[in-house]
């Protein structure tokens, strides 16, 4: 079965979807290209760490990879595996915190491989805005993670979410998130999208409640629901919490007769590869190979510049800053390097291009806010901006050790109280 796509004809046989089809699983094999590191939420069940190779659950992945060493490592694997019929990207955070990296490697993917079935898994904050396009490039299978249907309960899971660039806890998390997924889950449908619920069994927490979640997203119109037992994760809110016995996972599974459900499940990670449950090791060996190539060398530029009024905190938009403080690192130990004057207001562009140069063997640049056309130039000067409030010693921890920040900021949260032009004359 296939559409067309730009004059282009799609595959869209939906039996040789392993995840969705049991009789696929031993038949056909599915890939995972680890394209998203960012993520809209925090599951308290949920710990996110990128290099764990004895784990194999959501969230963990051993390479990452940008768009493109996606597109070239799935057409190595492809030929390395032979079976692989679906290519979907499942974080290791999630696709719609990192739409530029996830769109991208879809439209790649879809250039070479116009016969792949396309497969996104999501909580479904922020996929509401991106589902027309998927459509039209022909994703056929959507997974969304639904916890709850409740706001209290999901209040209960959730540590907090991102939402447009401001923070939501408890119940207004709880219910912002219910309400993405309610209209995430119609426009799927809307489109002709196969979708599967995700829903994670907590005992004490949602397990009560799980028969309740799968009448919600049945009415809605999703077509197949995963009920997973929750997986302990040291160091989360959670990694105290006993996973369910078999028989209340059975019980649960039951008391769900009115919707199909997929048994299948391997708990896949971010980039597992090959048949369920039979990740092939070539393909792991690709993905580290793919995602060692064309990485920037920045030898050259072994500093980190930060927004700082007194050197201890990123708190100065960088319109009003005059000066910046320069730090290194050497053997796991930050140290104050330098302090430079930034270039004088008023000349526009120019002042952002001498600012590249000034910090120019600096690899990022941590600041409290800033505007779109310094943004856009510092960054095409290979300075990553980084947009953040608290501790300067936070932030170099991300850089250099790429430690999760907890601490973005908002772009709207400026101290005059209006979106900067980054025209180059300063802050008013």
């Amino acid at each position: 079965m296939y559409m067309k796509n730009n004059g282009k004809h799609i595959m869209t046989d939906k039996s040789k979807h392993p995840c969705f089809n049991a009789s696929a699983k031993s038949k056909y094999g599915r890939i995972h290209l680890p394209v998203a590191p960012d993520c809209n939420m925090q599951c308290n069940y949920c710990n996110r760490k990128f290099d764990c190779v004895n784990e194999s659950r959501p969230g963990v992945t051993s390479a990452l990879l940008t768009p493109e060493q996606a597109a070239g490592y799935l057409a190595a694997a492809q030929e390395a595996c032979g079976n692989i019929s679906v290519a979907g990207i499942a974080g290791p955070g999630d696709p719609f915190a990192n739409p530029e990296e996830t769109m991208k490697t879809l439209r790649l993917v879809r250039k070479r491989f116009p016969e792949m079935l396309f497969c996104i898994s999501t909580n479904g904050l922020g996929i509401g805005p991106f589902i027309p396009e998927l459509a039209e490039m022909g994703v056929t299978h959507v997974t969304i993670t639904v916890n709850a249907t409740d706001p209290e309960i999901a209040a209960n899971i959730y540590s907090w979410m991102r939402y447009k660039k401001k923070v939501y806890r408890g119940v207004r998390a709880g219910a912002l998130l219910l309400e993405k997924q309610t209209e995430a889950v119609k426009e799927l449908k809307s489109h002709g999208i196969t979708v599967k619920i995700n829903t994670i069994i907590i005992p004490g927490i949602n397990d009560f409640h799980i028969r309740e979640v799968a009448l919600k997203m049945q009415e809605l119109g999703a077509d197949i629901i995963n009920c997973i037992p929750v997986y302990p994760n040291a160091d989360s809110v959670f990694g105290e919490i006993a996973g369910p016995t078999a028989e209340s996972v059975k019980e649960i599974r039951e008391s769900i007769d009115f919707m199909p459900k997929m048994l299948h499940c391997a708990r896949c990670r971010a980039d597992a590869a090959g048949l369920i449950g039979k990740d092939n090791s070539d393909c792991m060996k690709l993905l580290k190979t793919f995602s060692e190539a064309g990485k920037k060398d920045l030898s050259s530029k072994p500093y980190v510049a930060a927004a700082s009024r007194e050197g201890m905190l990123v708190n100065w938009h960088l319109g009003e800053a005059d000066c910046l403080h320069i730090f290194g690192e050497a053997n796991g130990i930050f140290s104050k390097v330098d302090i430079r004057k930034t270039p004088k207001p008023g000349s526009g562009n120019t002042r952002w291009k001498e600012l590249a140069e000034t910090i120019s063997d600096c690899r990022a640049l941590l600041v409290g806010g800033v505007g779109n056309n310094p943004l856009s130039i510092l960054k095409d000067e290979g300075i990553e901006v980084i947009e953040m409030s608290g501790l300067i010693e936070d932030g170099l921890y991300s850089v250099y050790e790429g430690a999760e920040l907890r601490c973005v900021k908002s772009r709207d949260m400026f101290k005059c109280g209006r979106e900067c032009s980054g025209s180059g004359g300063g802050c008013g």
